[in-house]
């Protein structure tokens, strides 16, 4: 089954109902949001943001919450160890964020994994799994932590898959812990999309497929490997639509929700567009 979907706001007055209306008027049947705003930590009551009928709604419409993905904000970095009281105050947000997804009924949380701040990626790293482990042992939820795979921007660590791996390899809670890969993203760190296959078996041997909880589907303005992370829109980048198309409908990603993440066009979401040209190329393509 094909879960496709994208990105979606959630403001007032509608919150969640709104959301699933905007992600039902681009013909998606999936969704990304955040329970708030990205870049801060102001957060609503969970009883205002009209939970139970987004739910009916995305349930007379067929969906499952499953098909509902929700992005941790950006400002949670567990990876600071220049300024520790960063890196736990996002602990704390996480432990927050986790009780909400739980309460509005998600099961995954993507995450940014973090910055290690110029102290050097292992110092990053055991950072991110001593927070995660604090957070991780504490929370009492089911909702599962995807790792996002990173650009390699600045001090971002995840930007390879051994990277993620040697996080989840610190984590108690090896089942609470997935991973959420970004094309725009990884084809940024270096990786090679051309050959998705082998990307795919390599994230595979390193990382398990049975571990990949999202997909984010984006093209680059970047050639590869320039560690930049600037989306593009599908087709307009240097991953190119062809690409972008066979990764969405790989059968070995059957099921696994994908998002779209790509810019806006003259203040205009292109989501129901671009949906629209994948579901197309997949009707063209049938062996």
């Amino acid at each position: 089954m094909l879960y496709l979907g994208s990105h979606v706001g959630m403001k007032a007055p509608k919150f969640f109902l709104g959301s699933i209306e905007e992600a039902l008027s681009y013909d998606a049947n999936a969704c990304m949001i955040y329970t708030g705003a990205p870049q801060n930590s102001k957060r609503r009551p969970i009883s205002q943001l009209k939970i139970a009928e987004g739910k009916a709604l995305l349930q007379k419409a067929g969906w499952s919450m499953n098909q509902v993905i929700i992005h941790a904000p950006y400002i949670i970095n567990l990876g600071n160890t220049v300024k520790e009281e960063t890196a736990d105050f996002g602990a704390e947000f996480l432990k927050e964020e986790l009780l909400r997804v739980d309460e509005i009924g998600a099961g995954i949380l993507v995450l940014h994994p973090g910055a290690h701040m110029k102290a050097g990626a292992e110092a990053g790293i055991q950072s991110i799994v001593k927070r995660l482990n604090d957070v991780l042992n504490q929370d009492e939820t089911d909702v599962v932590i995807a790792l996002e795979t990173m650009a390699g921007k600045g001090s971002e660590v995840g930007r390879t898959f051994e990277e993620l791996a040697e996080i989840r390899q610190g984590i108690d809670k090896k089942e609470r812990v997935g991973f959420c890969l970004d094309t725009c993203h990884i084809h940024d760190a270096g990786y090679d999309l051309s050959d998705f296959d082998s990307v795919l078996d390599h994230f595979d041997e390193i990382l398990g497929l049975e571990n990949l909880k999202v997909l984010h589907i984006n093209d680059s303005k970047n050639v590869r490997g320039a560690a930049k992370d600037r989306h593009a829109n599908l087709g307009d980048g240097e991953i190119g639509f062809e690409t972008l198309a066979k990764i969405v409908h790989h059968p070995r990603l059957d099921n696994i929700v994908k998002i779209l993440e790509t810019p806006w066009i003259d203040e205009k979401a292109p989501y129901k567009e671009e949906i629209s040209a994948l579901k197309e190329w997949s009707k063209s393509h049938k062996s």
